[in-house]
């Protein structure tokens, strides 16, 4: 299967081509109300006219109260929709599908900010002495998992409103669909937690309330951990059962990725020492998964060279997901695409502290996506340090501005929808 092969997915839409441009937080909310503003339009088109054939935005939030940082999007039942409508316009430009990506933080939720932080279980997060970074989580009711299926839902609905072309719902990376299905995060006794099946019934009831609330040809897609990589964690037998249930229920694009914030796997590390692929961090773990579902999988984690994307391909994946490569190369696909041999990866931070260390290759990502917001070049030589060190100032603004907005506007009420 070439790069440039477009792909049908179940819902009878059209991918021009197997290149996609993964997730990145871009942190660029403006105020108030926690909107998409031009940068973030000037940044989208860059990547449409980069040659990305589906475009899958960062992480933007159905609960105004629970943020994964504060420089986070909100969409919700009372967000104005003009600004999501000039983002999709962008992020379509060039004849390629744009997906949001809806999330809840959950318990992944910086101890500074205000509002909620919710988890299966009174669990916190454990990451060694940065542990007290994050908020102590509550244990939600019932109430409050109704409430947050009906979030996603009118989320969904919303982005199809605004002209996205589907939804990716984020059930990866320890955010909170993902501590229901660990079994390290979910310790409930109800029909939320013990079995697999009840740990994944939230998932299932999030991606049936979506299917339900938009069109038919409109994407229905999930991120998914082929595993945590946490001794006791949801592993990749746990995911491949996981697929069965999503195959039945119209998902027409399931990305496998890996870890959390206490396991960094997409920074290349593992809480559980396990060892990744060099590039291409979970190919060799869940190739099989590719070619036991029907679902179309995309394959993200590591990937800079033309010839690891084929290799992807080959091995029964439907598409490569880039997300750090089109950050310092927002051109990428389309050198690959016309035949060229570009390579390009983020470098490795040799800091003492791990922890900190990704979440400098973090703020060194986000500097360059502001660089080009602002209608300008990536700039390779941008030192890791000072962008982490003015990352930290920048937050600490945003989260007064964030608190300020959140106290003046209280999160709409949402439908409770009954689950089956």
């Amino acid at each position: 299967m070439h790069l440039s092969a477009p792909l049908e997915l179940p819902n009878g839409s059209w991918i021009p081509n197997r290149l996609a441009k993964a997730a990145m937080e871009e942190s660029m909310a403006s105020q108030p109300g926690q909107l998409p503003d031009q940068r973030i339009a000037t940044l989208y088109r860059r990547w449409a006219h980069g040659g990305s054939g589906l475009i899958v935005t960062g992480n933007v939030m159905v609960d105004r109260r629970a943020l994964t940082s504060p420089g986070t999007i909100v969409l919700d039942a009372d967000t104005p929709l003009a600004p999501f409508r000039t983002w999709a316009a962008a992020g379509g430009a060039d004849g390629g599908q744009i997906w949001m990506q809806i999330n809840h933080p959950g318990r992944q939720v910086y101890s500074n900010m205000p509002g909620l932080a919710w988890a299966p279980s009174d669990i916190g997060i454990s990451l060694g002495k940065h542990t007290a970074a994050f908020a102590r989580p509550t244990a939600m009711t019932e109430d409050d998992i109704m409430a947050t299926i009906a979030r996603f839902a009118v989320t969904a609905r919303r982005a199809e409103e605004a002209g996205f072309h589907g939804v990716q719902i984020h059930g990866a990376h320890g955010y909170l669909l993902s501590q229901f299905l660990s079994p390290l995060a979910n310790r409930r006794v109800d029909r939320w937690g013990g079995s697999l099946e009840n740990r994944a019934r939230l998932l299932v009831e999030v991606t049936r309330a979506v299917r339900a609330e938009v069109s038919s040809g409109f994407g229905v897609g999930v991120k998914l951990n082929a595993s945590d990589f946490q001794h006791g964690g949801f592993d990749l037998d746990e995911a491949a059962t996981v697929l069965g249930f999503l195959e039945r229920l119209g998902v027409d694009l399931v990305e496998l990725s890996g870890g959390s914030v206490e396991s960094a796997a997409t920074m290349g590390r593992t809480a559980d020492q396990r060892a990744l692929d060099k590039e291409a961090y979970f190919l060799s773990l869940s190739e099989h998964l590719a070619r036991s579902t029907r679902l179309p999988l995309m394959l993200t984690g590591g990937i800079g060279r033309r010839g690891t994307a084929e290799e992807v391909l080959k091995r029964g994946f439907a598409m490569v997901g880039m997300a750090r490569a089109l950050a310092l190369d927002p051109e990428l696909p389309s050198r690959w695409l016309s035949g060229h041999e570009a390579d390009v990866f983020a470098p490795y931070l040799p800091w003492r502290d791990q922890d900190l260390a990704s979440a400098g290759a973090l703020s060194y990502i986000r500097a360059h996506l502001r660089r080009t917001a602002d209608g300008r070049s990536p700039r390779p030589k941008t030192s890791p340090r000072l962008a982490f060190l003015l990352d930290a100032m920048r937050q600490r603004g945003r989260v007064r501005a964030y608190a300020e907005w959140l106290a003046s506007n209280p999160a709409p009420e949402t439908d409770v929808l009954h689950s089956s």
